[in-house]
């Protein structure tokens, strides 16, 4: 079997990052931590796990982070979870077979995402999306940005077919709406500085009714019930933020 890195990076995550932990202890070759300056317990619990924690006095964004923590290691392949993400066992057993596979021809993979919302697992919407996270480490980068960092990799992608990366993201309302609210003026701004333009208010308008009729229809959303009605709505308005807070940036520099 191919050896397998697996990186994290986290910031006071004491009350949820054990289970990505446990996912991982006796799995994976390496446990890569980068930690952006807990005050809580997170660095305490890390160590029980791996002695490969560094600390950073600072918080470059989510590309960047990562991209530190990618130079650390040392395996065949690369796993990158998040601090509330966790394995669910046939999604280990999938990822053993393949890296064990001596015709494996992919250089990454794509994992099924399995969220949790209100103690429930979403299967449709928003939550049918599997992320790249899985790759071969040679010739791979992350691309370095504040929110949303994808990994860049050349040849061959596949998508897992059995498990799930299992994502606890919420901790309640308020963490839904503080989350959506700095994604999108995040990506506000990343889309400011690259020159993209909003092309007015009205579009903003239009784009936010596209998310929720991709995420709610298209995807169907609407089989996970209230929850789903609720993820729709919260990116519609996520998506509405994003283009709305780029026109009023454009306005102001035409003020300035």
């Amino acid at each position: 079997m191919r050896s397998l890195s697996a990186l994290i990076i986290c910031k006071d995550e004491e009350d949820r990052i054990r289970p990505c932990f446990e996912s991982l202890e006796g799995f994976a070759d390496e446990i890569i931590v980068f930690d952006s300056g807990s005050t809580d317990k997170t660095v305490e619990i890390a160590k029980q796990y791996t002695d490969k924690v560094w600390i950073t006095d600072d918080w470059p964004g989510d590309g960047f982070q990562k991209a530190r923590a990618l130079e650390k290691a040392s395996c065949d392949w690369v796993l990158i979870i998040d601090a509330d993400e966790w394995l669910d066992s046939e999604m280990k057993d999938e990822i053993r077979a393949q890296l064990s596979n001596p015709n494996l021809q992919e250089v990454a993979f794509k994992l099924p995402w399995g969220n949790v919302i209100l103690g429930q697992q979403m299967k449709h919407g928003r939550s049918s999306r599997a992320p790249k996270r899985l790759f071969k480490r040679e010739g791979a980068s992350i691309t370095k940005v504040v929110v949303h960092a994808h990994v860049e990799t050349e040849g061959k992608v596949s998508t897992l077919k059995k498990g799930f990366l299992m994502h606890n993201s919420l901790r309640g309302f308020d963490h839904l709406m503080e989350k959506t609210r700095t994604y999108a003026w995040e990506t506000t701004r990343k889309y400011h500085s690259n020159g993209k333009k909003s092309y007015g208010i009205y579009f903003a308008v239009v784009r936010s009714i596209w998310t929720f009729f991709l995420i709610y229809i298209l995807r169907l959303g609407f089989l996970d019930g209230s929850r789903g009605l609720l993820m729709a709505m919260t990116f519609a308005q996520s998506s509405f933020n994003k283009y709305a807070g780029l026109w009023y940036l454009e306005q102001e520099k035409k003020g300035s």
